[in-house]
Formats: C-alpha cells, sequence, structure tokens
C-alpha cells in the first residue's frame, strides 16, 4: 500500500509542480534545460511504476460492494473515456468546445473504475487520480483564466478519432482479458 501512495503522491507533485511552484520549476529549467523535462517525465514513469506495483501488490481490503449494474456503465464511460483522453490530439470538432479533454477523460476513467472495483487499493488508486484531475483543472483555470478555443477540426477528424477510439479500447479489453480482469458484462 505504500509504494501505491508513494506512486500516487509522486504523480500529484509531478504534475502540479509547475503550477504551484513556478519559481523552482523556471530556475530549474534555466539551470538544466531541455533536461529538466526529462526529469520530470522520469518523475512520472517512476510515480506509474510505483502505483501499479503498488496495487498488485497491495493487500485486497473490501471496502464497498459494487452495484450490479457497475460493469455495464464502466464499459459505456471507459469508451468515453478512451475517447476524451484523443480529443486533446485529434483533429475534431470536439477539441474546440472542451478545454481539458484528458483530465475530463483521466476523470471518466476514475469514476468507471471506482462502478466496478471496491477494494481500498482500488478507493486510493482511483479515487486519488479522479481528484488529482478536478485540482489540476481547477489549478490551470486559475493559473490561465483566459482560454482560447483550438480552431479547426472536420467531419474526418471526427470519424478518425471514433475509429482510433473503438481501436485503442479493444485493446485495452484484451489486456484487461490477459491479465484476467473481466472486461465486459456476464
Amino acid at each position: 500500500m505504500i509504494l501505491l501512495l508513494l506512486g500516487i503522491f509522486l504523480w500529484w507533485a509531478a504534475h502540479l509542480f509547475k503550477r504551484m511552484a513556478p519559481a523552482q520549476r523556471t530556475a530549474m529549467a534555466e539551470q538544466m534545460g531541455d533536461a529538466s523535462k526529462g526529469v520530470i517525465a522520469l518523475a512520472l514513469l517512476v510515480s506509474l511504476v510505483l502505483m501499479v506495483l503498488g496495487f498488485r501488490w497491495s493487500e485486497w481490503v473490501p471496502v464497498y460492494e459494487p452495484p450490479s449494474w457497475g460493469r455495464h456503465l464502466n464499459n459505456l464511460l471507459m469508451l468515453i473515456a478512451v475517447a476524451l483522453f484523443g480529443v486533446g490530439n485529434s483533429k475534431s470538432r470536439l477539441r474546440s468546445k472542451l478545454r481539458h479533454p484528458m483530465l475530463m477523460g483521466m476523470l471518466t476513467w476514475s469514476v468507471a473504475h471506482l462502478l466496478v472495483n471496491g477494494d481500498l487499493s482500488s478507493v486510493l488508486l482511483f479515487g486519488l487520480l479522479g481528484i488529482w484531475a478536478i485540482v489540476e483543472m481547477v489549478v490551470i483555470n486559475r493559473a490561465e483564466p483566459i482560454w482560447t478555443p483550438w480552431q479547426g477540426g472536420s467531419m474526418s477528424g471526427d470519424v478518425r478519432l471514433g475509429v482510433i477510439t473503438l481501436v485503442v479500447f479493444a485493446v485495452i479489453a484484451a489486456i484487461h482479458t490477459w491479465l484476467g480482469y473481466p472486461p465486459f458484462p456476464m
């Protein structure tokens, strides 16, 4: 459980560093140049490894019983989450309408997983990452209150986003099956 919490803490710290300690982040960038981005990327990679290992190695402690219908809603929300993760880099018309599509995708992903996982490790992992996504949106909006929506997007961009979303969702479902997690309701 400690590894899981360390990973979550490092994830939060690495992402919020730029906005919560801008002077230190600027000094680090001036001193290290582009290598400072590598340090942050390494911290994020280490946080992911710690979260995965901490989650896999944690003792299963029940907190609540997930609802029976949660698996159905989980799959729909996961499809939406995958699409939202893709919107930020797509040429879809939806990109111009959403300020934080990837963070919204993270929040959707966390809610979807809380619908089907009622153990302590899941509540900590998915709950704290969902809260992080909300905090990150608030912090960004305060730091940059003026938002200029992306200009562009086309029907072909929408179709491409849809196809990529379905393929990525299928890959995620296959990986879940391979790891022994049932991806679809039975």
